[in-house]
């Protein structure tokens, strides 16, 4: 589970990064972003089977930023549906900085399967 939630992170912060810089609207802009969504939704999901961290049994405060972002996700698309593209803006650029970056780099704590990973076992 960690391998493909980590797999689909990699994807949503490059696939972001592209969204972010690029033109928005058109065809490459719509396929794009329900490629970032699916992994964005795939990220958030897959979260909720990886307990290393646990702080309420097996549950953590990134479970619920994983809650947060699976509502967000819903929202971003619906605002862009209704032509609300100020709202769409702001919702997904809040979610690639805080529920994707922020979190990505909560990964580096000691302790994280990440941080293992980059720096060796702590």
């Amino acid at each position: 589970m960690i391998f493909t939630h980590t797999i689909a992170a990699m994807l949503a912060i490059v696939i972001g990064a592209v969204q972010l810089l690029a033109r928005k609207g058109g065809a490459r802009h719509h396929l794009l972003g329900w490629i970032w969504v699916a992994a964005m939704a795939w990220v958030a999901v897959s979260s909720m089977f990886i307990h290393g961290y646990k702080t309420w049994g097996l549950w953590s405060p990134i479970h619920l930023l994983s809650l947060v972002a699976l509502a967000m996700l819903i929202l971003g698309v619906h605002r862009a549906r209704r032509g609300q593209v100020e709202r769409h803006r702001l919702i997904m650029q809040l979610l690639y900085w805080l529920g994707l970056m922020t979190a990505g780099l909560l990964t580096l704590l000691p302790g994280r399967v990440m941080h293992a990973v980059l720096f060796g076992a702590s």
